[in-house]
């Protein structure tokens, strides 16, 4: 009776198996990884298309694409972040797409990461819309650069934000207000957090263009490729 039991039960249990094998090969597909080589080593980033579709699109497209081979770190800052991905060991910029379509806010509402130690985000200028192949990656946990959900209504009851409290405001206002945005995190270090930690500490300064913050001796990313 024992052993006909189990026989009856084992078709069921094979076909769970065979769910359960479906969806961890399925979460594997959209977790995509990109492993960069670096004068300072190798680190391993993977990225979320679930949360953020376009973005992680822009970025595997620059991978493939091999933008970001021969590309600097050019600004590091030691209690922020370290950013890449836009100019060549000579600071020549590089030739880039239009713009990706700012979707941190959505990222969040999907479950999406912030940008605490090790995660990935992309770069940009004060214009929301304006980010294309840089990144950078948080080495510390930087709140502020979070995305701020906008609460429900129209116009909003009330809004608080640095202190201050908004009643009754245009729900549009709040929306396009380019310090609300924030910055879209897509993927995260999941291996080599050590490589990124001995790049934040390399001393800098001037460089190129920029007055400041520059690794004084060129950290150069010399490929970057996916990996999963």
């Amino acid at each position: 009776m024992k052993f006909k039991r189990f026989s009856t039960l084992a078709p069921v249990l094979i076909a769970v198996l065979a769910i359960f094998s479906i969806a961890t090969n399925a979460l594997a597909e959209v977790s995509p990884r990109v492993r960069f080589a670096t004068t300072a080593g190798d680190f391993v980033v993977e990225v979320y298309p679930d949360k953020a579709p376009k973005t992680v699109e822009n970025f595997l497209q620059y991978v493939k694409d091999k933008h970001y081979d021969g590309t600097i770190f050019h600004r590091v800052i030691e209690n922020f972040m370290v950013q890449g991905g836009g100019f060549d060991a000579k600071f020549s910029e590089k030739k880039t797409r239009a713009p990706v379509v700012h979707e941190g806010r959505e990222a969040l509402a999907k479950g999406g990461l912030k940008n605490v130690v090790g995660t990935l985000a992309m770069a940009r200028t004060n214009d929301p819309q304006s980010a294309t192949a840089q990144f950078f990656i948080n080495v510390k946990d930087n709140a502020f650069l979070d995305p701020t959900v906008i609460p429900p209504g129209d116009p909003v009851p009330r809004f608080e934000y640095q202190g201050r409290v908004y009643e009754n405001t245009p729900r549009a206002n709040l929306m396009n207000a380019p310090q609300l945005f924030g910055y879209t995190v897509f993927g995260k270090v999941v291996s080599g957090m050590d490589v990124v930690q001995k790049i934040k500490a390399t001393p800098t300064g001037a460089g190129g263009p920029f007055p400041s913050d520059v690794p004084k001796t060129p950290i150069l990313i010399n490929s970057a490729t996916l990996v999963k």
